[in-house]
């Protein structure tokens, strides 16, 4: 199985201070996709620099010409389907097509109560994430959609014409439980996860490779269930909260090393965090791009 190798580049340096240059190297490195993360602000960059993921993206679509771009991810926390769709649409307008949302139900974190709203219950959250997707996947491949829901509304909401990629451009699905995956199963053309957060602190590497691998298999059951096959899906490993943390970053050798493991579960795509010195992100940045230029082709 072959395998694809995407970064996230956080969108915490100014545009024309390092940030136009990021995603310009992230294309010449080739990565597959560059991603941003979709929050006004996140643990501990909070108090320092953090801008915008669809301005971000949009200007990342003009700066530079193959490299898809997407979000990981974007979630019902401070977004309206309605809006989003348009913001969509014209993203994907402007990149020609280069765009995936990654989308998930969101956490308790900064955003959760950014609007004044006290944080809703991990019930709460798969609620409106079981209306946001299939309202936002109905608003980016209709002409004009009305819709009263529990949650959400639309109002004979326009959104011509529609996405460059047809039917609309891809969602990515953030998911670990039943409900989440079972939206992955039905509307997404790829599934994204970082692991079991419970091994974060304690766990081993050997035991988060088995809780992926149980991960997968809820995936292809929800599959089945929809009558889906699951290989239809690429599944996207988004690495960093594993209990590797950033110890694959550390050598080319460390790296293919814990890809090829996690091909072999069935991965189709590992994303990497492009380096942020002094964070959780840090990393060699000669290390990173001889990474970038040299796994794949290692792994054959």
């Amino acid at each position: 199985m072959s395998l694809r190798l995407s970064t996230v580049i956080l969108p915490y340096l100014r545009w024309h201070e390092g940030g136009r240059s990021a995603w310009q190297r992230a294309e010449q490195l080739g990565f597959h996709t560059a991603f941003t993360y979709d929050h006004l602000s996140w643990r501990t960059f909070r108090e320092g620099p953090w801008f915008g993921a669809v301005p971000t993206l949009t200007a990342a679509a003009g700066a530079t010409d193959r490299l898809r771009l997407g979000t990981l991810v974007t979630s019902p926390n401070f977004r309206h389907p309605v809006t989003l769709a348009k913001e969509l649409i014209s993203l994907d307008d402007i990149s020609g097509g280069r765009v995936t949302l990654g989308i998930g139900a969101g956490g308790k974190g900064f955003d959760a109560k950014a609007l004044g709203q006290e944080p809703w219950t991990p019930r709460e959250r798969a609620d409106r994430f079981g209306e946001f997707v299939p309202l936002l996947d109905r608003l980016l491949t209709e002409d004009s959609v009305s819709y009263d829901g529990r949650f959400y509304s639309a109002y004979e909401a326009f959104n011509i014409p529609g996405c460059v990629q047809r039917p609309r451009l891809p969602f990515a699905v953030a998911a670990t439980g039943p409900r989440g995956l079972k939206l992955a199963a039905r509307y997404g053309q790829a599934w994204v996860t970082t692991g079991d957060p419970k091994l974060f602190e304690t766990g081993t590497a050997e035991q988060s490779v088995q809780a992926l691998r149980g991960q997968a298999e809820k995936l292809a059951a929800a599959c089945d269930a929809v009558g889906r096959d699951a290989d239809e899906l690429d599944k996207i490993l988004l690495t960093g909260f594993t209990p590797d943390r950033g110890r694959p970053l550390e050598s080319l050798d460390a790296f293919v090393d814990f890809a090829g493991k996690h091909r072999e579960l069935g991965f189709t795509d590992i994303v990497i965090h492009w380096p942020i010195p002094d964070s959780d992100f840090a990393a060699d940045e000669k290390v990173f791009e001889q990474i970038a230029m040299e796994a794949l082709g290692q792994l054959g």
